[in-house]
């Protein structure tokens, strides 16, 4: 059986796009710290400015094409969802509780008669 293998090719513009968005990161980062002398209206001004600059370019990428892509297909699905209705939350919330209720009764109750067949029947440790 062979096997063949999908390799997805990246143009080369594609890469710069990526590292340009990367060195605005950077720069947005540089910027932040170098303009602490003039100001947090500067400072955050230019780191603002930087990141929405490389997030622009990235999504202009074809990875960033991918990720919207994914997004909305992400929304799609999760607007097919059929919630549960408010009486049918309730419902299994108490249905949930009363059965860690019940749970923990059943486990108290065993481990005192474990307690009691051990301590008191098989080795006689009176209390």
């Amino acid at each position: 059986m062979a096997s063949t293998q999908v390799e997805t090719v990246t143009p080369s513009a594609d890469k710069v796009r990526l590292g340009l968005a990367a060195l605005l990161v950077i720069g947005a980062l540089a910027a932040f710290y170098l303009l602490a002398n003039q100001g947090p209206v500067a400072q955050w001004g230019s780191l603002i400015a930087g990141l929405l600059l490389a997030v622009i370019v990235f999504f202009t990428s074809e990875s960033g094409k991918r990720l919207i892509a994914f997004g909305r297909d992400s929304w799609r699905e999760v607007q097919k969802v059929v919630w549960p209705t408010r009486k049918e939350t309730l419902q299994t919330t108490a249905f949930v509780f009363a059965f860690a209720v019940v749970m923990a009764l059943f486990l108290w109750f065993t481990d005192k008669t474990l307690e009691w067949v051990l301590y008191d029947l098989v080795l006689g440790w009176r209390k």
